[in-house]
């Protein structure tokens, strides 16, 4: 993908070797000689990656770190250290630089480190379209029954104070589009949202996938890879089926929700990440606690608010409601224009006792709608299960 790498250094010689280095690789470079001048440029959203001097004419380099440490989408910083300067580099990294390079640079080197950064900036980008996608198909947290209503008003507190969250619920309840409104309404609502699927990893990999990998830490390992709690940093990271997580990977999931902070794999280096963490789990993490099977401190540390989506049989109150939202989605989606369901479907619907929850309910809809060439939904466009 195209970057803008903002260089930050008072020395112009060295501004214009970057760019001379990096504009034939495709790259937008644009220079700044001092702290100000690259707040300006980067309160303008145009850096991509910033390249940052650590000594500068009115400042120091690393202060950055905190201040676009409060940006929605903070771009990785590349502190360029003079010899001496390791244990500071080090320091940086830990509060958030995505890599540091000694003076003087070796340009092969300030490729790799600049090619790793866009790689996370690609990642957001492409996370953040394909949350704009989801969110059109998945708004069904929705009802006006007692208990949603209760829901929603704890989902809105937990967003608030941004803590950790156990939402619990059948499966195709909408664990995933809590969450979802979870982040909609908390302060993280314009960064970055990781889910992963506990049970669909395998074992080996899981632990890779979550804090990522230095080269040479295993078979295959050719680059350094970041985890998604690095590509989560400043936002949320929504574990689905948590319950599958095997127990080692729990205890240094439990040691990142106290330190917050983590070590990659083959690593040595602790990069701290503020992160937000929502658990999802359709089975009874309580009673696997007394089997050895779920680490009893990771669940009170994950459960400070604890979010249970009632089955939709015990809410039947809402599926009209849903059942709506699903109409008009679908309306604007297939290009039709249904606006009705007739008595007896509706009467289906609410008799039906929807094992697949609302996820069941929606595809119903859709299904009725795909076979449905007249203004309202009828009990003969309904798949046979509701109808029976």
């Amino acid at each position: 993908m195209s970057a803008t790498i903002l260089v930050v250094d008072d020395e112009e010689n060295a501004r214009m070797i970057i760019t001379q280095f990096l504009g034939p690789k495709g790259y937008e470079v644009i220079g700044a000689a001092s702290l100000a001048e690259a707040r300006e440029q980067i309160a303008r959203g145009v850096a991509d990656v910033i390249l940052l001097d650590v000594q500068l004419p009115d400042g120091y380099g690393p202060s950055l770190l905190e201040e676009t440490a409060r940006l929605a989408v903070r771009p990785p910083i590349v502190l360029i250290t003079a010899y001496g300067d390791i244990d500071m580099a080090v320091e940086a990294m830990k509060n958030g630089a995505h890599d540091f390079l000694q003076k003087p640079i070796q340009l092969a080197r300030l490729e790799e480190s600049i090619k790793r950064a866009v790689e996370i900036v690609a990642m957001r980008r492409e996370l953040v379209h394909l949350r704009k996608a989801q969110r059109r198909g998945q708004d069904f947290v929705v009802g006006s029954s007692p208990e949603i209503k209760s829901l929603l008003e704890q989902a809105r507190r937990a967003a608030g104070a941004t803590v950790s969250v156990l939402i619990t619920g059948e499966t195709g309840s909408g664990k995933e589009v809590l969450a979802h409104f979870i982040q909609d309404n908390g302060p993280r609502a314009d960064k970055p949202f990781i889910a992963i699927n506990c049970a669909a990893i395998q074992p080996t990999m899981l632990e890779s996938e979550l804090f990522g990998y230095e080269a040479g830490a295993f078979t295959g390992a050719e680059k350094r890879k970041p985890g998604l709690l690095e590509v989560a940093d400043g936002g949320i990271l929504f574990l689905d089926e948590i319950a599958s997580m095997p127990l080692d990977i729990q205890a240094k999931l439990l040691r990142v929700l106290e330190e917050r902070a983590f070590r990659r794999v083959g690593g040595t280096t602790m990069i701290k990440v503020d992160v937000q963490v929502l658990a999802a789990s359709n089975r009874p993490l309580a009673r696997m606690l007394s089997e050895g099977l779920f680490r009893e401190d990771l669940y009170y540390r994950l459960k400070v608010v604890d979010l249970h989506i009632p089955p939709l049989r015990e809410r039947k109150g809402d599926i009209l409601e849903l059942a709506g939202l699903f109409v008009r989605q679908n309306n604007a989606r297939m290009g039709l224009n249904i606006s009705d369901i007739t008595p007896r479907a509706v009467e289906a619907l609410r008799a039906y006792d929807w094992p697949g929850n609302v996820r069941e309910l929606r595809n119903a809809i859709e299904r009725a709608m795909l076979f449905c060439d007249d203004p309202a939904i009828d009990l003969m466009h309904l798949p046979s299960d509701v109808v029976k």
